[in-house]
């Protein structure tokens, strides 16, 4: 579909989303054409990603048919684009034909070296780790990545995408929409699974199927091991963690504010980013550097470099003293996670947590509660906006405010504020020195905008 040398043209409806506008530049790198939508350039929402994928070469248009021209080979469209979308319903009647954002990215990585990284929890990271390793011990790989690698960014490239001219390619296999099963890795990482997209019963089976397609070393998180049945050929399996039943294990943690220190079978590791889940993160990344022939010693060298990914524990600034984090947790695991990680330099935390979606706030609706209430001390604050609604179909049968409610019940300063100028409001009446302003949520980049507002109005 991609891998050849005749140019293609190629439109993706969608194309600011995080993993579509990685493919984008991959196959703009490989000489095809390449332009698309999206329904917030009339927003007039993140001018940097679209500013950066123009200077590129990638053409532009509003999410209104315009884009598609008859010229076009493919429309890639993603599980997260509704089906009355205006670009899909031309692009039907000019019979061109309508792709998945999965089905192209499973082409070209199905005909390379394929390393697939995978799980509920820490598989941006991971990827963002593995890529650098390999590409820092001149592996040169291509990547197509699910979060903004800091050690990619340029003045042109997002950061979520590098083109390389080797035969490896190292990608994040997502499981919210089932398309992982399409990937046939040679290597392939599951961290971790939870409930998130799915209950961990039907994760189970979908990363049970993820190894099976794995042709050469299956690399796992020892506390998911027993979800995942591998049937079929013979293939290496590779356990991380801490337990002495690991094949690569780690011992002797030392966690600070800024990175944790750590051994890996007698080898010093250090780490520039915080939170004991980066530790086991790193580890997963150190097994597939070495099932690669990486030596510890370059492993150890790029991993103390790695920068780490826009919004993951990312310092936005501090001002008289406050410290403002930005970080896309989400789910029960990364919110305990997120706030664990704050904690290391904040004894108090004000948290601005913003849900995503109406179905996977009803789902996990819960687990937010649980997780709030589990780790939020009496001198603590939370505030939530509504539920992010990204457009579509979506029934909107919860509001932040029910979640807010229960967590009230349960003695958590917890305050439901639909408006966020209102929020930057409160933050700033509440916040004092020592503190740490820990906001979080997935799949809207202006919350980095509100990250930058609260730390203004310090």
């Amino acid at each position: 579909m991609s891998d050849t040398k005749e140019k293609l043209r190629y439109h993706f409806v969608g194309i600011g989303g995080i993993g579509m506008s990685a493919l984008a530049q991959i196959i703009k790198s490989q000489g095809h054409f390449v332009s698309g939508s999206d329904r917030r350039i009339d927003k007039k929402q993140t001018p940097e990603v679209f500013h950066k994928l123009e200077s590129q070469g990638i053409k532009l248009y509003p999410q209104d048919g315009t884009g598609i021209e008859n010229t076009i080979d493919f429309t890639v469209t993603s599980s997260a684009v509704e089906e009355d979308n205006p670009d899909l319903k031309i692009a039907m009647q000019r019979n061109i034909r309508i792709i998945k954002r999965s089905e192209l990215l499973s082409n070209i990585f199905n005909n390379k070296y394929g390393i697939a990284i995978g799980g509920s929890n820490g598989k941006t990271t991971v990827c963002g780790m593995t890529s650098w390793i390999l590409d820092q011990a001149g592996h040169d790989p291509t990547v197509v990545g699910g979060g903004y690698i800091k050690d990619f960014i340029t003045e042109k490239s997002l950061g979520n995408a590098r083109f390389g001219n080797s035969e490896k390619i190292i990608i994040e296999a997502d499981e919210s929409d089932g398309s992982l099963i399409n990937y046939m890795p040679k290597v392939s990482v599951i961290t971790d699974l939870s409930k998130d997209h799915k209950t961990v019963e039907e994760l189970g089976v979908l990363f049970s199927k993820f190894a099976e397609n794995t042709s050469g070393t299956v690399i796992i998180n020892e506390n998911c091991f027993r979800f995942i049945r591998i049937n079929g050929k013979p293939k290496e399996v590779i356990k991380y963690g801490e337990s002495s039943e690991a094949d690569v294990r780690v011992s002797q943690i030392s966690c600070n504010p800024f990175g944790s220190r750590f051994e890996m079978n007698g080898n010093d590791f250090e780490i520039n980013i915080p939170g004991l889940y980066n530790v086991f993160n790193a580890l997963a990344a150190i097994a597939v550097a070495q099932t690669e022939g990486i030596s510890d010693k370059e492993i150890n060298k790029a991993l103390k470099s790695f920068k780490s990914t826009k919004r993951r524990m990312e310092i936005v600034g501090e001002k008289n003293g406050i410290k403002v984090i930005d970080d896309y947790a989400h789910n029960l695991r990364k919110i305990q996670a997120a706030i664990d990680a704050a904690r290391l330099s904040s004894e108090r935390l004000i948290v601005v947590f913003q849900p995503h979606g109406y179905g996977p706030t009803e789902f996990l609706r819960d687990e937010f509660i649980s997780a709030f209430a589990g780790k939020l001390l009496p001198a603590d604050t939370l505030y939530m906006p509504e539920v992010f609604y990204a457009g579509g179909t979506a029934h909107k049968r919860i509001s932040s405010k029910e979640i807010i409610e229960e967590l009230k019940d349960k003695g958590i300063n917890a305050f439901f504020i639909p408006e966020r100028d209102d929020i930057i409001t409160e933050v700033k009446q509440r916040a004092i020195p020592n503190d740490s302003i820990l906001v979080m949520g997935a799949r809207d980049d202006s919350l980095t905008d509100l990250c930058h507002a609260i730390l203004d109005g310090l």
